[in-house]
């Protein structure tokens, strides 16, 4: 997956089960690769151009992710204004809850009525 076929819209928003962060194959290709020792001159430039060329897939990747994770919703909000939001958010679902029980009461009270 190149970046340039991955075009992205920024009005478009993602969710983190979308979101493609792989990034340990690479990661462990590149290791792998620092680790062989080879005893040919020939295949240690080989490889060190392998191994270049898996850390520009790696910047790549890096890259790509990041510009996801700021399609994701809510992370122009600071960590406080999240919270803030969450606590008013449950705030009106006890209220909204407290007023279904209300009014399933109310109902049962005029069914036996």
């Amino acid at each position: 997956m190149d970046i340039a076929e991955q075009q992205v819209d920024p009005n478009r928003k993602i969710t983190v089960d979308e979101l493609n962060s792989d990034i340990l194959p690479v990661i462990y290709e590149i290791i792998r690769s620092i680790e062989k020792d080879h005893h040919d001159n020939t295949v240690k430039t080989r490889e060190s151009q392998d191994c270049s060329l898996r850390v520009l897939e790696l910047q790549k990747r890096l890259e790509q992710v990041r510009s996801e994770i700021k399609l994701l919703p809510g992370i122009e909000f600071s960590k406080e204004q999240q919270l803030s939001n969450l606590e008013s958010l449950k705030t009106q679902l006890k209220l909204k809850q407290k007023l279904l029980q209300k009014y399933r009461f109310l109902v049962f009270d005029v069914q036996q009525s």
